[in-house]
């Protein structure tokens, strides 16, 4: 290396810490600044006590409230079938449906009526022989009256000395079959309430057959008892039928039944706001909650919904009927019966199927709760505790008592009162005392809530 590049490198190493030095001096210390506390923005719900619509929801099977199973009674020819009488119709009550040959049994009833006639007109004739063995009867104890008379004057006489013995005795003799004659009628008086009962009891027992054949002739014709959709029909025009065959099956169509399977807690705890005036306890004993539940609660203060499964839209207002003495152990479960008039009311299928046999549905049977209660969505609850906002928007955690959850929706029996701030976010990590940015959350959106009164079709 050079002098003269050694020299160039040893100014450059100078410049250098010449520059150094000068930036340290001109270095300016850092700006200090105030400690910030992020705040962290969460929805905040007002807590306010409303009316709950308690549900219990089940599902089940329809069935027609009444089913008529026609079966022949008679024998004989089908002579008539009505062109509806056919699987799926409807027919309205009143319409003749189906005839069995009646000439057999209007036969039957023509023989019958004449016995009948030859024994009212025997029992006329009784009567008639009654009243003349009256008259004749009279007029005999009058002649007997006057045989009496004439034999004391006779027997007088016998003893004056005035009339031979044997006059005496032919008057004995006369008066005697006079008082024989006289009884004849009274026996023949006292026979014919005999033969009056005897006629009595033919009359009774030939009123029977023809009542009988009445019925017989009556059976050879079927009319619809009520509305009605045919179900099944098994026979034709020109069939011959048998005394005990099926005919066909119809359903009734003005009320039908829905068993659905419910579980206990639920229906106990929809029950009980119809006697209660507080929320049951989760996990309390279900003994005797169902003895006598019909004169016990006022059941048409439930509000009960019908609705096909595969047709949500559409739903028909109920009334529980029973509950049935079965209960699944497994399922916790037990059958409720369900009736709902006019099950094929505005039916517009398939927008609106009727309630039809076998139709799969779904039940839910619902009552307000007396009181107001606390009512918030469930999801503002973490493991029993839910975050509040204090009045200082800093979060606050406390511990609550759920009384019993649907869908969303958590009743709280403990740990909140009117008025607290809930937050409704799952802040995390959720610590007490972190700052809060409140949103307010609408009334109308606050947790979905159904409305008290249930919905009619």
């Amino acid at each position: 290396m050079t002098r003269k590049n050694k020299l160039t490198l040893a100014l450059a190493l100078i410049a250098g810490l010449a520059f150094v030095v000068v930036m340290v001096k001109l270095k300016q210390p850092p700006e200090r600044a105030d400690d910030q506390v992020a705040a962290t923005p969460a929805r905040i719900l007002e807590v306010t006590p409303q009316v709950f619509l308690t549900e219990a929801r089940g599902y089940g099977q329809v069935l027609p409230a009444r089913s008529w199973n026609a079966v022949a009674n008679v024998g004989g020819r089908v002579i008539w079938k009505h062109p509806e009488l056919e699987s799926g119709n409807l027919i309205a009550a009143g319409t003749r449906l189906l005839d069995i040959d009646p000439t057999r049994y209007e036969l039957a009833v023509a023989s019958t009526q004449a016995d009948l006639a030859g024994i009212e007109s025997e029992l006329r004739q009784l009567d008639q022989e009654q009243r003349n063995t009256r008259e004749l009867l009279k007029l005999e104890e009058r002649r007997l009256m006057l045989a009496r008379r004439e034999l004391d004057r006779a027997r007088t006489l016998a003893e004056r000395g005035a009339l031979s013995e044997t006059r005496y005795d032919e008057q004995q003799r006369a008066t005697l079959q006079q008082e024989q004659a006289v009884q004849s009628l009274r026996n023949q008086l006292n026979l014919i309430p005999a033969g009056r009962d005897t006629l009595e009891a033919r009359r009774a027992r030939t009123e029977s057959a023809l009542a009988s054949a009445r019925e017989d002739l009556k059976d050879t014709r079927f009319e619809a008892p009520w509305d009605l959709r045919v179900h099944q029909s098994d026979i034709d025009t020109g069939q011959h039928i048998s005394p005990g065959q099926s005919l066909f099956i119809a359903d009734d169509i003005t009320r039908a039944e829905a068993t659905v399977q419910l579980e206990v807690a639920e229906l106990r705890r929809v029950l009980s706001q119809l006697s209660a005036n507080t929320p049951p306890e989760p996990g309390a004993g279900t003994a005797n909650r169902f003895t006598d539940f019909h004169d016990q609660l006022s059941l048409g203060d439930l509000q009960i919904r019908v609705t096909p499964t595969n047709v949500p839209d559409a739903h028909w207002p109920g009334k529980l009927t029973r509950i049935t003495s079965s209960l699944d152990p497994a399922t916790r479960t037990v059958q409720a019966v369900i009736s709902v008039e006019e099950p094929y009311r505005n039916a517009h299928p398939p927008a609106r199927p009727p309630l039809v046999r076998d139709m799969f549905v779904r039940a839910t049977i619902s009552a307000p709760t007396p009181q107001p209660v606390i009512v918030i969505p469930a999801s503002a609850v973490h493991q029993g505790v839910v975050y509040l906002a204090n009045e200082d928007n800093h979060l606050q955690r406390r511990e609550v008592t759920v009384g019993w959850q649907q869908d969303d929706r958590a009743v709280i029996t403990e740990g909140l009162e009117p008025g607290d701030r809930l937050v409704l976010d799952d802040l995390v990590p959720a610590i007490d005392g972190t700052l809060l940015v409140p949103q307010a959350v609408e009334p109308d959106r606050k947790i979905g809530q159904q409305p008290v009164s249930g919905d009619r079709p």
